[in-house]
């Protein structure tokens, strides 16, 4: 069997000391391909749509350094392949307990709910994140995706995790742009905030708000 490709990206920052320019919401964004040539063909269009927009090859589409044309275009672009996303939205105003006050430990809860959300689905996943982190901490992360997606039944849902530099992997830049609209989605004093969404709610299977 093809393994599954799952692809995480943030929105906001997952620090909880209330200081004047931290986020008030934290989003975790996975974008999953059931079939490794699905991922593919996925990247292929990113990079033609590179040269149709004429930007130079090591330009990388990032959400929230994107102009609205960009990231329709790119969104158009992504959503006639074949993937889905699933994100959870953390309203951090409403958050309490000491464990949320570290940001890795914050940060590995968030992940685990989406991972706890996916794992039904997930079979042989190959996981990458965004490069963040030391060494350590990726293998904790990986360690605790793998015991957090374990249903006790024999089969491996998270094979191996990774952590890549997202301006050389195109599915990265996929999921930041994604996770971007969904948090954008979020934000009600923006009048663009249903655009992005729109474009890509057919390949959606969950957004989820917590608490």
């Amino acid at each position: 069997l093809p393994s599954v490709l799952v692809f995480i990206d943030e929105s906001g920052d997952p620090g909880m000391n209330g200081k004047p320019g931290t986020s008030v919401l934290f989003t975790v964004t996975a974008v999953v391909f059931s079939d490794p040539a699905l991922g593919e063909a996925c990247a292929a269009s990113i990079c033609d749509l590179r040269r149709r927009v004429g930007v130079d090859e090591r330009f990388e589409f990032h959400f929230n350094k994107c102009s609205r044309s960009f990231r329709e275009q790119f969104l158009s672009t992504v959503g006639a392949h074949k993937f889905y996303y699933h994100a959870f939205v953390l309203n951090k105003e409403k958050l309490y307990g000491e464990g949320f006050k570290y940001k890795s430990s914050f940060y590995k809860f968030a992940v685990g709910i989406v991972f706890d959300n996916l794992k039904q689905h997930l079979l042989g996943a190959s996981v990458t994140f965004d490069q963040c982190g030391d060494r350590e901490f990726k293998r904790e992360l990986a360690k605790y995706l793998k015991k957090r997606t374990d249903l006790h039944d024999g089969k491996v849902r998270v094979k191996n995790v990774k952590m890549e530099d997202s301006c050389s992997n195109h599915l990265l830049q996929l999921a930041d742009m994604v996770c971007g609209a969904v948090a954008r989605h979020e934000r009600l004093d923006k009048p663009d905030r249903e655009v992005y969404r729109n474009l890509i709610r057919h390949r959606e299977w969950k957004v989820r708000h917590w608490p």
